[in-house]
């Protein structure tokens, strides 16, 4: 098993200890294209109801997307993307009170306007490639998420090779840390995300599950998103992303075993009592 120490995440005025319990961070796509809910929330007023009913389930993090990142899809304009989730972001702060509003963008203008919307962390699949995005963050004192991402969405997939997935994964992210700090960002605001699925292939996202506890060694908080991903499917014999709950539960429950400090998922109800289970497993020695 990981570590259990963890570093401290500050969002907004609050400083998350993540050596405490691991953070549960629901999906919220805004989108009509997701590979996982099909565009199930894309109206908005279904969507911050959903919110809402993540915020009873016991989430402790709301991420708003309105470009889907799954493989093979295309950018989304600017104006498109701003005219999805702007209008959530303001219902969330009235009817998920409390929880802290991430934005998933790549764009430093989306970034920039969910900030000034009310969401407090920024969740990056780039990693921070648009030169604007760290001074976005840093002006605003918001928390990010850097994450790892071999090429773009559109053609992640297109047959991925590594020498050691864990080592390059784990260099790029010291990288883009040390971007990001050298561009003002403090510390404490940066998480880090080795990206499963973004430009992998099975056994890269096992190897990079397996081997979490190495990104311990960059100092900040590790998010992790295995939830409905295609490798899970593959797993269980090509099931598609709605019947792919119970392995999730596996892998989010792995996750917890081996330290990891927040895991995003869509199944917010049943993943959060899958964590509190195996945390205070996991923690009973301690």
């Amino acid at each position: 098993m990981g570590a259990m120490a963890g570093p401290i995440w500050r969002i907004d005025d609050r400083a998350f200890d993540c050596s405490e319990r691991t953070l549960v961070m629901g999906i919220l796509n805004v989108t009509p294209d997701s590979f996982s809910d099909g565009g199930r929330f894309f109206d908005q007023v279904y969507a911050a109801r959903h919110g809402s009913q993540m915020a009873a389930d016991g989430v402790d993090l709301i991420d708003v997307g309105g470009e889907s990142t799954r493989p093979g899809s295309d950018p989304v304009p600017l104006e498109e993307e701003l005219a999805r989730v702007l209008p959530v972001i303001g219902r969330l702060i009235d009817e998920a009170p409390g929880v802290p509003i991430s934005i998933d963008t790549s764009k430093a203008e989306v970034a920039a306007a969910a900030l000034d919307a009310g969401a407090s962390i920024v969740n990056d699949v780039s990693g921070g490639r648009d030169r604007e995005m760290f001074d976005v963050v840093r002006e605003r004192r918001a928390a990010i998420v850097l994450m790892h991402m071999k090429g773009e969405p559109k053609t992640m997939q297109e047959a991925p090779a590594y020498d050691d997935v864990v080592a390059e994964v784990r260099g790029y992210l010291s990288e883009r840390v040390e971007a990001a700090e050298f561009a003002g960002i403090e510390a404490e605001r940066i998480a880090i995300d080795p990206g499963i699925g973004f430009g992998k292939e099975l056994e890269d996202n096992l190897a990079l599950m397996h081997g979490v506890d190495a990104l311990f060694e960059l100092g900040r908080p590790v998010l992790v998103g295995p939830s409905r991903k295609r490798f899970i499917g593959t797993l269980l014999g090509d099931l598609p992303p709605e019947q792919r709950v119970e392995g999730t539960a596996g892998a989010v429950a792995w996750l917890v075993t081996r330290g990891a400090h927040i895991v995003r998922v869509h199944d917010v109800r049943e993943m959060v009592r899958v964590v509190r289970v195996v945390d205070a497993i996991a923690r009973a020695g301690e």
